[in-house]
């Protein structure tokens, strides 16, 4: 080959790597700048933070993929984003819906509690009803290999903070997840609800958060779609100071 033929066929890799990085950006970080950003204000040190995953959304292009959703601590209502922020140095009381179906763990060594208060979570059951299927239970590991009770995880990697995110048993999601998205208590389906707390960082910044389950449903090894964009699967915790 020519030198000039080298040379453009250089240029036009490294065009095609460009657009590439360029697509990438727009279209699974880029979509961030539309989404509500849900703002929660502590008292007396602590703030509740409202999160639920469920197996569709009410989005017109992507209807399909799974997605957490956020609720707004004014309105009450559920935002389909996973941004939200929280002031730095204070406990946060997590509390999420889990309306999706069982997951397996790809390794059970993420069933283990790790980084919130105590490494324990509590659980409790809901059949499609809306009646609580036994008491709650704390819990340092939801076993995601025995009776299918993982739907998905809530991890922020750089705090070191991993939980699984207990779904509807195998028995109890069984024909009874919700169809109608958000999904709400009354809204005829089956669902899991967890609770635990931990410490925000001392110092300001946007922590990334994703599912760590490969969710991503026609997708190579699950990994992508859902699981790599923001407002589904993956979302960003902004702490700030002030």
């Amino acid at each position: 080959m020519s030198v000039p033929a080298r040379a453009v066929a250089l240029l036009v890799a490294v065009a095609a790597v460009v657009g590439l990085g360029v697509f990438v950006s727009l279209y699974y970080i880029g979509g961030a700048s539309n989404l509500p950003n849900v703002r929660y204000t502590a008292s007396g040190g602590q703030v509740n933070v409202m999160l639920q995953e469920d197996p569709g959304n009410d989005s017109q292009t992507k209807p399909d993929w799974v997605t957490y959703y956020v609720q707004d601590p004014t309105t009450k209502q559920w935002l389909h984003t996973t941004l939200f922020t929280i002031p730095a140095n204070t406990k946060v009381n997590m509390t999420i819906f889990g309306y999706d179906g069982c997951t397996a763990l790809r390794n059970n060594f993420w069933s283990q509690v790790q980084g919130v208060t105590g490494n324990t979570v509590t659980v409790q059951q809901f059949d499609k009803n809306n009646k609580a299927l036994g008491g709650a239970v704390t819990t340092s590991l939801v076993n995601s290999w025995a009776n299918c009770n993982v739907g998905h995880t809530f991890a922020i990697p750089s705090m070191g903070l991993y939980v699984p995110v207990p779904s509807p048993n195998a028995i109890n999601s069984l024909n009874n997840l919700c169809g109608t998205f958000p999904c709400t208590p009354t809204s005829g389906g089956a669902y899991a609800v967890e609770t635990f707390s931990f410490m925000s960082p001392a110092h300001s910044g946007i922590f990334r958060w994703q599912c760590l389950i490969p969710c991503g449903g026609g997708y190579i090894d699950g990994n992508s779609g859902p699981m790599q964009t923001l407002g589904y699967m993956m979302g960003e915790m902004d702490v700030v100071t002030s």
